[in-house]
């Protein structure tokens, strides 16, 4: 059943689904890899620093090289967290933009219109979240900043701002992070040939995710009892 909008809400457009369709795709890793559709990846896009040469060793006449991010080794305190945080800005800078350029084509209202439906009860948040929510399965810099963004805007409420954080907490950045580390684990096979991790890679995704909803829900149920608890009046001396 289609919802009518309401007066103060604009018609979702056929051009604000497909800028929604265009922010699923770009932000969720789908089309992330060396292949011609890269372009349309944020990963991809967003790049990395180029590294410097941090060391030269001759072997038997070759000359080979080391190089290290341009944070180097050893940095700790404020120092080290100012070039850590130097390093977060393109990528928040990027999504910001992004997210802005959709928005102007419609993308937050498409998704508010399709998954205030799904999200609402499955973790208490509006539909416009969605596309924060799926920034966060790829970057947890991404999640944090629309997040921040969505909060900023009063797009959401202190305490579905919480529940989010909740969400995006738990396995953060999961399928990057997964898919760049984890997925090595079901290659590795035991001395006897047989395979040291005996589950699926969709069986492991399917749990990490199930247990970032099951995060978001403790969360919302201890938001619940400290709102009732602040609701209820203290006892005065007559009714002790």
């Amino acid at each position: 059943m289609s919802v009518s909008p309401t007066q103060d809400e604009p018609a979702v457009t056929p051009g604000a689904w497909l800028a929604l369709a265009f922010a699923v795709i770009f932000f969720s890793g789908i089309a992330s890899g060396n292949s011609w559709y890269g372009i349309f990846d944020f990963t991809t896009l967003n790049g990395a620093f180029g590294r410097v040469v941090s060391g030269a060793q001759l072997n038997d006449g070759t000359l080979t090289t080391s190089t290290i991010s341009f944070r180097g080794v050893g940095g700790h305190g404020a120092m080290d967290g100012f070039l850590f945080a130097l390093g977060l800005i393109p990528a928040v800078m990027f999504a910001l933009g992004m997210i802005n350029v959709l928005e102007h084509y419609g993308a937050l209202r498409a998704a508010r219109r399709l998954l205030t439906p799904l999200l609402r009860p499955l973790l208490g948040l509006p539909g416009h979240t969605g596309l924060a929510l799926i920034g966060s399965l790829q970057s947890t810099d991404v999640g944090a900043s629309l997040t921040r963004n969505l909060a900023e805007q009063g797009e959401i409420s202190e305490d579905e701002r919480d529940v989010f954080a909740m969400f995006q907490f738990s396995a953060g950045a999961m399928l990057t992070n997964f898919f760049g580390s984890g997925a090595v684990l079901f290659a590795l096979v035991a001395a006897d040939g047989s395979v040291v991790v005996p589950a699926s890679i969709g069986s492991c995704i399917a749990v990490m995710f199930i247990m970032k909803i099951v995060g978001a829900n403790v969360m919302r149920l201890c938001l619940l009892t400290r709102r009732g608890k602040a609701a209820t009046p203290p006892l005065t001396s007559k009714e002790s």
